[in-house]
């Protein structure tokens, strides 16, 4: 197993967490000298915010443990490609490198919708990697919302009283 997979699979137990919640199963690990300093998964619904992305609650944590706002020398794992609000994030923290397990093709800002890791008018781009266990989050997301359709469906064909 490589670095990078290990860390994945530390951000799939995080993204795990949050589908035990009945959340978007997104989750993000930030490591830094070889350890694991802060983990966040999805939490939006369970804290009534749109701020409660897994990349925003480990970067809290990160700054935190970090004692700045700047995270250089970091490395973020993500489950699946950010969101603008955490690409934004990401470049802000001045984060130098994102591995993603897979692309996110409505709502990515490192490559699908919008690359904001690689905006040249920001002051600070981001290497990316995609694809580190690519199969299994992408899997993850692809499971939920068909299990959500499910519910969905069998909601709508319940006899109603």
């Amino acid at each position: 197993m490589t670095q990078e997979e290990k860390y994945m699979r530390e951000a799939i137990r995080q993204a795990k967490k949050a589908e035990t919640l009945g959340e978007v199963p997104i989750g993000c690990v930030i490591e830094y000298e070889g350890k694991i300093i802060a983990r966040g998964y999805n939490r939006r619904m369970t804290d009534h915010s749109a701020l409660a992305h897994a990349e925003i609650i480990a970067i809290k944590k990160a700054c935190r443990k970090m004692g700045d706002w700047r995270l250089e020398g970091c490395t973020l794992y993500v489950t699946l490609e950010p969101c603008p609000m955490c690409a934004g994030a990401i470049v802000q923290a001045r984060i130098p490198r994102v591995v993603m397990g897979c692309m996110n093709p409505k709502a990515g800002c490192a490559g699908s919708v919008l690359d904001m890791l690689h905006e040249e008018g920001f002051n600070h781009q981001v290497e990316t990697e995609c694809g580190v266990l690519g199969e299994e989050c992408s899997l993850l997301m692809k499971d939920f919302f068909r299990r959500l359709r499910e519910k969905g469906k069998r909601k709508a064909e319940a006899p109603s009283a």
